[in-house]
Formats: structure tokens, C-alpha cells, sequence
């Protein structure tokens, strides 16, 4: 078996993504051979390689890769296990039998599409900041929204000290009684927490979020808590939205 590196090992696994991966061993989680890896480290077959003191088995064969998409409701925390005892996402995928993990996040008051994958080139193509996937997301705010505020959301707007990409707002319902108004905003970044920090930046108050899109995939009618595989026009779709 040829020696590949440790980062690819642990996505091949379906441990975590490339980039997560790269984080664990920088961080200092990951052993080789009893001492603690670096980044650029390979191994094969013959290496003992562990992740926060249990040891991860090197794939032999290649594994059936699974693509999965998930409505998340709100009240459930992206993360495959969690400390405080919080509703995980993993816990709404029942029947699959395969490590998956997902690929970027959505926040424990957000909800709507994620996708879960044990193939570790597509997380990373999806999730790399150079591939500008869009995410579209269906925001009502409170109580209302000026065409100053839209502008500013469009060109962009600087939240943790650097500025947004341009992105695509487009208002869909207003409710002047209710004191709500409904929008569609289009990112191509993936920062933390960034649609809801964009809306604060221009004094928006969020009461709700939900991402209806990733790229050209939507989540269509697919009920909370529920999940499917994606199929291979969607899987196909994605692929040529990151070779974009």
C-alpha cells in the first residue's frame, strides 16, 4: 500500500473532512507511530495512526462513497458528538451504517439544508473558500427592511473586521402588521455564523434562518428532521458548481 498523507487517511476513513483533519493535527490530536504528526506525515497500512487516543483504521478498499442531504430543525448543533449533551444533526441519521460527517455548518437556532458526506475531495471542494459555492438562505428579519439597508447587504458589509463578497438580496414578502419581512439572500463564502452577523451588521434583528440551497441543489420538500441521498444529477451538479 502506498503511503498517502495522514490528512487524506482520516477523510478516506470518514473521520472528518481534509481541512478538519489538517486542523486535528496541527492541533495536536493526532499521533504517528506514538509520537505527535505534522502536517505533510504519510502512512500506510503498517502505521499506527491516532486521533485523540483511539486508533483510526487505515481503509483497505474503497469505501462506497455517500452523499446525503438533511433539513435540519432548529435546536440541533452540527457536530458528531457533543460535550453539553445537546441534540447533535448525527442523531437524525438513522439507518446509515457509514461514518458521514457534514460538510460546513449551520448554527443550533438555524435550520434547512446540510449535506453529510464520507468523501473527503468533495467536503473539501465544497467547504474551500477559493471555490465560492453559493448558499442561499430564506431570512425574515424585524420589522422592516430600508433600500439602505438592502444596499448595504448587496455590496457587502464588514463583519469580524473584514468585508463580505457581494451578495444577492432579493426581498420576497413583507408584512407590515406582523412587523416582518421575508428575504432571499445568495452568499458564495461560508464564514461562521454569516448571514445572521450580515443582518446585524446593518441593525436587522433575525427571527429566523433557514438555508433552502447549496449551489444548485435545493432542499425542496423534504420535511424537517428528514434526510435523503442525493442523487446523481444533484451529486454531478455540485461537482461542476465547484469546477466553476
Amino acid at each position: 500500500m502506498e503511503k498517502i498523507r495522514i490528512q487524506k487517511i482520516l477523510s478516506d476513513a470518514g473521520i472528518c473532512s481534509r481541512r478538519k483533519a489538517e486542523e486535528y493535527i496541527t492541533g495536536g490530536r493526532v499521533e504517528l507511530n506514538g509520537r505527535r504528526a505534522e502536517l505533510g506525515d504519510k502512512a500506510d497500512g503498517n502505521d499506527i495512526i491516532k486521533l485523540d487516543g483511539e486508533r483510526v483504521r487505515i481503509p483497505e478498499k474503497t469505501r462506497k462513497k455517500l452523499y446525503i442531504m438533511l433539513n435540519k430543525p432548529r435546536g440541533y448543533v452540527t457536530t458528531m458528538s457533543d460535550e453539553l449533551e445537546r441534540k447533535c444533526v448525527t442523531d437524525l441519521l438513522t439507518g446509515i451504517e457509514d461514518r458521514v460527517y457534514p460538510v460546513g455548518r449551520l448554527d443550533r437556532n438555524s435550520e434547512g439544508m446540510l449535506i453529510f458526506t464520507n468523501d473527503g475531495a468533495f467536503a473539501n471542494d465544497i467547504m474551500h473558500p477559493s471555490r465560492h459555492v453559493s448558499k442561499t438562505y430564506r431570512v425574515t428579519v424585524r420589522p422592516s427592511v430600508s433600500e439602505e439597508q438592502l444596499t448595504k447587504l448587496s455590496a457587502g458589509v464588514e463583519i469580524d473586521g473584514r468585508m463580505t463578497l457581494p451578495a444577492k438580496v432579493e426581498v420576497i414578502d413583507e408584512d407590515a402588521e406582523k412587523k416582518r419581512v421575508v428575504m432571499n439572500i445568495v452568499i458564495r463564502e461560508g464564514r461562521n455564523r454569516q448571514v445572521r452577523k450580515m443582518c446585524e451588521a446593518v441593525g436587522l434583528e433575525v427571527a429566523r434562518l433557514r438555508r433552502t440551497a447549496i449551489g444548485p441543489v435545493k432542499l425542496g420538500m423534504l420535511k424537517p428532521g428528514a434526510w435523503r441521498e442525493l442523487t446523481s444529477e444533484e451529486i454531478r451538479a455540485l461537482k461542476n458548481a465547484v469546477s466553476k
